[in-house]
This record gives structure tokens, sequence and C-alpha cells, in this order.
């Protein structure tokens, strides 16, 4: 009899992959890094409280999440080409209509809503599911953080430009701008169009099973709770750190210089965690970057603040900033496959982008509330603490199936 794989799929090259996803990666997590230096621009020409542009943003967090493990599935279903010229174009489509809203409710649908699912289309679930299904394991880590290095180098990268095109042109058509750069997503898909899926060998497992399989695991419940506090921790900073600066006293350049820190440090930073996640165990990679997120954000809110010890603070946390997303991403495939990575690292980032959710939101409100963001700092401390010690029970070996009839 001839076998279902007498004709075997013959996966993208791994430069190509990597350019290519890299290239996407460093649009569509460059453009969204800067959202928070629209804060003040925005809600002092329409009159908003801080809250209203949070709440959008953490409706784009929320919305990012509802989306990913749909774009997920359609990614491994039938290719990631498809996802990412959707996702384009509503990137494109969310960032124009952005900069036209003039009532906090069409902001929560563009800046929100539509940007969210654009989002769930051009970042790293579905980048990583190419990744997965076209390079050879002893690599994946190692690919995974080069293409999260590329989204640090976009904040790197795209924070001073967003902040000199808002200085420049005003913040309206600086998103303009923007939603022309991020139709280059479309192009680039074409680079990450993989061949028709062969027919799969071993066990055929369902999406129903799939999801079964992966809920019903208590490791990956671990590591949907620990990505949960790191969506909580780099949101809340991202967004609100330059009101906070400014509400010490420090000028706008402070803050523009902290982002693209961040962004530059978290390159070495997810470089760095991809490849020790191929020498070392990857929960224990987490554990100890959760844990000195915690540690930095306390000396950040205890030491006399000056653009020194902003500076000092936006180097160590941009070493961690991103630092979790490869190790995270590497165990979902070494624990299940690849063949509904995408679906299931969409699951996993829901949780991350319910934790963002609630830190973007969180910080509006409860400044709003006292004044200051002085409970949410240690709110982000407390659960960094925790998420570390959640990621120590993580079992990475492959999960164990049931032999397949006729395997």
């Amino acid at each position: 009899m001839t076998s279902n794989n007498s004709a075997p799929r013959v996966p993208l090259s791994m430069t190509q992959v990597l350019i290519c996803g890299a290239a996407v990666v460093t649009l569509s997590m460059g453009i969204r890094h800067g959202f928070g230096l629209w804060l003040g621009p925005i809600t002092t020409d329409r009159g908003w409280t801080r809250e209203t542009f949070a709440f959008a943003i953490a409706i784009q967090n929320l919305a990012w999440g509802l989306a990913g493990p749909f774009a997920g599935m359609v990614a491994d279903r039938f290719g990631a080409f498809r996802v990412l010229l959707v996702g384009g174009v509503l990137y494109a489509a969310g960032l124009v209509l952005m900069g036209l809203s003039n009532t906090g409710l069409a902001f929560m649908g563009s800046a929100g809503l539509l940007l969210g699912m654009a989002q769930s289309g051009t970042t790293y679930a579905v980048i990583y599911g190419v990744i997965g299904r076209n390079i050879a394991p002893e690599k994946r880590s190692w690919a995974m953080g080069v293409t999260a290095a590329a989204g640090s180098f976009g904040q790197f990268l795209m924070v001073p430009v967003e902040s000199w095109l808002i200085g420049q042109w005003g913040w309206q058509q600086a998103l303009f701008i923007l939603g022309c750069a991020a139709l280059a997503i479309l192009p680039l898909a074409f680079g990450l169009k993989e061949p028709p899926m062969a027919a799969h060998t071993g066990q055929q497992q369902s999406i129903a099973q799939a999801l079964r399989e992966a809920f019903g695991y208590r490791s990956f419940q671990l590591l949907m709770a620990g990505y949960f506090v790191c969506g909580f921790q780099v949101v809340f900073i991202g967004v609100h750190m330059p009101s906070y600066l400014k509400d010490q006293g420090l000028g706008p350049e402070v803050a523009t210089t902290a982002l693209a820190l961040i962004g530059l440090c978290n390159v070495f930073g997810t470089y760095g965690a991809g490849m020790l996640g191929q020498r070392m165990q990857k929960k224990n990679i987490l554990a100890a970057i959760y844990a000195l997120r915690s540690v930095a954000i306390v000396c950040f809110i205890l030491a006399p603040l000056t653009p020194i010890s902003v500076y000092l603070f936006s180097a160590t946390i941009g070493l961690l900033w991103l630092s979790t997303v490869p190790p995270t991403n590497a165990v979902v495939a070494q624990i299940f496959g690849v063949r509904y990575m995408s679906m299931l690292s969409g699951f996993v980032f829901l949780s991350h982008q319910v934790g963002s959710f609630l830190g973007v939101w969180l910080g509006g409100k409860l400044y709003d509330l006292t004044g200051g963001y002085t409970v949410v700092w240690w709110m982000a401390v407390v659960l960094g603490v925790a998420a570390a010690l959640i990621n120590l029970p993580v079992r990475e070996t492959a999960i164990v199936r049931p032999a397949a009839a006729g395997a």
C-alpha cells in the first residue's frame, strides 16, 4: 500500500521564514508599542479622561486575545498567508479610523476592537505556527527568539519614529502615516505562504480533541496563568509609564528614550531567552524572568526618580520584556507538537491579553481614583512573584498519547 505521506510537504527555507516573519512582527509589534505616546495628545485634544484612552487600549488587548485562537485555527488549517493578508488590511484600517474617531465609543471600536483583531493575525501566534511547521525542533527555540527579538527591535525602531511623527505632523496625521506603513505586511505575507498541508501521519487529532487535551493538562493551565501576569506587567508599563514620568516632572524625551531602550534591550533579552531555551529547562527560565521583573519594579518605585534611574529600569525590564515569549511558545510545541500550535499558542496568549486588559484598564481606573499609579505598581510586583512560583511545576516533556490505530 502507498503511504499517506508518500509526497512529503517541502518546508519553506529557514532564512525566508525568519526574514519575512521577523519583518511582520517588527511592524505589527513596533507600531503598537508606541501607543502610550498618544495618550497625552489624544486625551488633551479630545477632552477625554485617561480612563477613556486606557479602556480602549484594554479592549484592544482583550480583542487581540479573544481573536487569537480563531486566527490560529485558520492559520493551522489553511496556512498563515490568508490570515496575514486580512490582518494587515485591518491594521491599516484600524490606525486610520483611530485618527478619525471623535467619540469614546468610536475610539473603542477602532483603537480597541479593530486593531485588536488585526494584531491577532499579524503577531506571534500566527508567525510561530509557521516557524513550528517549517523549522527543525532543535532550532525552534532559537528561531522563536530571533523573531521575538525582531519585535523588540521594532519597538526600538518605531517608538522614536512615532514620537517624531507626532511632533512633526501631529498625532492624527501620524496615525494615517502608520496606517500606510502597516500595509507592508501584505507583500511580506507572500514570503510565508506555505505549500498545501500533507496528510499527517500517526494519530489524527481533531481540533476538539486537541483543546480537551490541552485544557485538561496541568502544565498548560500553569503556562496560561503565568502568561496572564506577563500581559498585566508589560502593557501597564508600556502604556502608562510615559504619563507616570510626566506626572513626576520628567520631560517627554525621557519617556521616549525609556520606551526605545526597553525595545533595544529586549532584542538581546528575547534572543538570549531563545538561546537558553535550547540548553536549559524553559520553566526555570520563565520563573527567573518573572522573579527578576518584580525585583526590578521594587527597585524602580523605591529609588529616587531621575532620568538615570528611569533608563536603568528600562534597560533591565527591557531584557525581561518579551523574553517570556520564546520559552512559553517553545514549551507548547514541545508538549503538544506543532499540528495545532498556532491555535494553542493563541489560547495561551488569550490569558496574556486578559492580563493586559486588566493592567492597562486598572492603570487608568486606579489613577483616576487615587491620583497615582502606586497601587498598580505593587500589584505588578506581587503578581510577578506568583508567576515565578506558578511556572516551576510545569512539565516540559511531550504528552503521551495512546497509539493510533494503524499508525
